[in-house]
């Protein structure tokens, strides 16, 4: 069913960030021909950065895979602003991994709308993406959506000035916040911005530079300690971190049962065989998955501490009066 690449070594190399952290990223993302760093470091230019940013070039590699799907004939989706920051040519390695990208990315916008669309009450959306995600923008959410972005703060605001620049606009009656990557306290500062816990919410993963075992169990710890119970968390998520001899599906539910969810699986072959294309090719360094999260949220348990307070007081003065 899933094609694991080889776990973390060979396959993985770590790079500097520009804020002075040691970053993962795969080679498949991140190491680049000659040629293409040249072109990369000219697009990087144009968006008003000259020096090397790791989180940058991924960013855009993944915004110039989806410029190439939306020029397909019959693209999967339609992406008009990946154009904005997509590198300035092709070559066959790109094109090779398109595939698989935008299979996930066509999954993860239709299971997004769908799940809005069953749960009326859910307005509070959390992407956790690389920066340069334009679903906010792209994507046709209800009204009164309120969308959290977790991202590299630097990227975030190259293409945001970049989107302004060409006049692209939220859906109406809809909200775009930021919260940096980089932040100590992720779980205070979306819970600064208005995220509530007693409120469902649905959570994305695709593209967010977390590609430790360390880093995903923490984001699986802000997700499980904010999300209310029966939340969604859905997306992609690096295999590589399965280093592991138990199998890798296992090893896959055991860590989303620990962090209080429960999880589902969903071979590519499946969102291939749906939309009429080939499977991708080659072993995948990602799974696709939904999981539902099972727990009650930090703020669910403190309204329910406080009820049962009450009630305790309500009790207690009763018996006084009794007496």
């Amino acid at each position: 069913m899933f094609k694991p690449r080889t776990p973390m070594g060979s396959q993985w190399h770590t790079l500097a960030s520009s804020l002075g952290t040691s970053t993962l990223y795969p080679s498949s993302i991140c190491d680049c021909s000659r040629r293409t760093k040249s072109r990369a470091l000219s697009i990087r230019s144009k968006l008003g950065h000259d020096d090397e940013d790791p989180f940058l070039q991924a960013a855009v590699r993944a915004a110039s895979w989806r410029s190439l799907e939306t020029h397909r004939s019959d693209p999967l989706f339609h992406d008009p602003y990946a154009r904005y920051f997509a590198l300035e040519f092709q070559h066959k390695s790109m094109e090779e991994s398109t595939n698989r990208f935008c299979l996930a990315t066509k999954f993860i916008d239709d299971k997004l709308l769908t799940t809005m669309n069953e749960m009326e009450e859910l307005r509070q959306v959390v992407l956790l993406t690389d920066g340069m995600d334009t679903r906010a923008y792209r994507v046709n959410w209800p009204r009164s959506t309120v969308i959290f972005d977790i991202s590299p703060e630097r990227v975030f605001k190259v293409a945001s000035e970049r989107l302004q620049g060409i006049g692209a606009k939220i859906p109406n009656s809809c909200l775009l916040l930021h919260v940096p990557l980089e932040s100590s306290d992720i779980a205070g500062d979306l819970l600064q911005k208005g995220f509530s816990g007693n409120k469902p919410s649905l959570w994305m993963l695709q593209g967010l530079p977390m590609l430790t075992l360390e880093s995903l169990t923490e984001i699986l710890l802000v997700v499980s300690s904010l999300a209310m119970k029966g939340s969604i968390l859905l997306g992609e998520l690096p295999l590589s971190l399965a280093e592991t001899d138990i199998g890798t599906e296992m090893w896959i539910e055991k860590l989303f049962l620990r962090n209080g969810f429960q999880v589902s699986l969903i071979a590519y072959e499946e969102v291939a065989n749906k939309w009429g294309r080939e499977p991708p090719l080659g072993d995948y360094g990602d799974v696709l998955f939904v999981a539902k999260q099972l727990r009650l949220s930090d703020d669910q348990m403190e309204s329910w501490r406080r009820e049962f307070q009450r009630m305790e007081e309500e009790a207690d003065e009763e018996g006084f009066e009794e007496l």
